[in-house]
């Protein structure tokens, strides 16, 4: 069962990196945007080796929510890319 764990964890991990590095490869937003998803990640990283500085409060209330946050505003952004990219296709 902890192996299952670990690989959705990898999974979600590898999942948001590559969505973070996706927008930030998108040269037609502004710096602020096509980084902010990788700074999200970065963070959730931060804050997810705070268990190893032995702070588990804080790793547990902030990590996770900093990780779907990226995944979120990620998400967005490549949709929002694509929907610019269809509009103008068809115009």
């Amino acid at each position: 069962m902890l192996f299952v764990i670990a690989i959705i964890g990898i999974s979600t991990l590898g999942f948001t990196l590559w969505y973070s590095v996706r927008v930030a490869k998108m040269r037609g937003l502004p710096a602020w945007r096509r980084f902010f998803p990788l700074s999200l990640l970065v963070l959730s990283i931060a804050a997810s080796l705070l268990r190893a500085a032995d702070i588990p409060q804080v790793a547990n209330a902030v990590a996770f929510p900093l990780l779907l946050a990226a995944i979120a505003v990620s998400l967005r952004e490549v949709r929002a890319e694509s929907n610019r990219r269809t509009s103008t296709a068809t115009q």
